[in-house]
């Protein structure tokens, strides 16, 4: 019986034993989970994320510069070739030539029309004599009729001949002067000052009729070309000077010109404008006219810099919520209205005097505790 008493007390105190070891096990776990669960919580003690913001400042509408296409064009460009077609005989400009106004460019072989010309102006010579003695020859039978030793129907029939003897000459003298226009039409001139920008043709081919040999643009003033919307057309006054941007400057252009007549495929209005060679833009550049407007929308300006994108291509920005050191980021899903440069002008669920992240959303997350660096108002 002592035996068994023992043994009961043995197999007692095992089970006290492995008792406290599972309690143990116990304890040890929960404290695990605990300090998983603070450790989980550590943000709240990570210092605020310090961030540029700007406040929310509404305008029942937005002025801004609108940029259209434009296209900077010589006031004059031809395309100069020879009327009738032949053989050059000689360039005398290569592309980037500056030439005057009536300067000779190039020139047709023309040894062909000097011969004719020659033969046409022998045959002038010739008639312009017929002509003469049929003259004379009148004026003597009309003295002839006088005395009465020639019939009046004589006298007409020697008038017929004299005025058929002028018209003769008159013709060889056409039949010359048409040729000494070809021959003139041999030669390219400079319709304007300009420069050579193209050269099509050498010396020795054969130029077909009306094909550019060269290819002149007029320097000095240039002109913009701009396509409006209707509404912007109608505002714009002749005389009155407009800013345009070409590349990375900013020259004035003054309106000479509203076509008032809309494209029907572009549906703009074209409008033309002079600018001084001096601004030191080139033929052929692209412009930006830029014209100040208003946006008739309530919104607010933002840097470009506060949107981040959103779900399903839609546009947010973070407002700064709460005060002291419950500042915390929440999205807000904003439209955008306008694009310009380095902003935007927005609409969306903000109010009127909130603070939201301006830079750097690309940190921030929702929820996270912030502290702004600085508070600025977007112009």
């Amino acid at each position: 019986m002592a035996r068994l008493g023992l043994l009961s007390r043995s197999r007692f105190g095992l089970g006290v034993i492995a008792f406290g070891v599972v309690l143990i096990a116990v304890v040890s776990l929960v404290t695990g989970m605990r300090s998983a669960s603070a450790s989980q919580s550590v943000p709240d003690a990570v210092d605020p994320l310090p961030v540029a913001t700007s406040v929310v400042r509404f305008a029942e509408a937005g002025e801004i510069e609108a940029r259209y296409p434009a296209l900077v064009a010589a006031r004059r460009e031809s395309a100069l070739g020879f009327e009738a077609g032949g053989r050059i005989a000689a360039v005398l400009v290569d592309v980037g030539d500056q030439v005057e106004d009536g300067d000779v460019l190039a020139r047709l072989d023309t040894r062909a029309l000097q011969a004719s010309l020659a033969a046409a102006e022998a045959d002038e010579l010739a008639a312009q004599a017929r002509a003469d003695l049929a003259r004379l020859t009148l004026e003597r039978q009309q003295t002839l009729v006088d005395r009465g030793h020639i019939s009046a129907q004589r006298l007409d029939e020697v008038a017929a001949d004299a005025r058929s003897a002028q018209a003769q000459a008159a013709a060889a003298r056409a039949q010359a002067e048409t040729l000494q226009v070809r021959i003139d039409l041999a030669t390219i001139t400079a319709p304007f000052t300009g420069v050579v920008t193209a050269r099509m043709f050498d010396e020795g081919a054969i130029a077909s009729p009306g094909a550019p040999v060269l290819n002149l643009v007029e320097a000095g003033d240039l002109e913009l070309r701009a396509g409006l919307p209707e509404r912007e057309a109608a505002n714009l006054i002749v005389g009155d000077r407009y800013q345009v941007d070409v590349g990375s400057q900013r020259v004035e252009a003054t309106l000479r010109a509203v076509t008032g007549v809309l494209d029907a495929q572009r549906q703009s209005v074209s409008a033309v404008f002079d600018i001084p060679a001096e601004a030191g833009v080139r033929s052929g550049e692209v412009a930006r006219l830029v014209l100040p407007t208003v946006i008739e929308s309530e919104g607010f300006w933002a840097p470009v810099t506060a949107l981040s994108e959103g779900r399903r291509g839609l546009w947010s920005i973070y407002v700064v919520a709460g005060s002291g050191d419950a500042e915390r980021l929440e999205p807000r899903p904003v439209e955008i209205i306008h694009t310009e440069a380095d902003r935007v002008y927005l609409s969306g669920a903000v109010r009127d005097g909130e603070v939201f992240v301006s830079a750097g959303v690309h940190r921030a997350a929702p929820g996270q505790r912030v502290r702004a660096a600085n508070e600025s108002s977007p112009q």
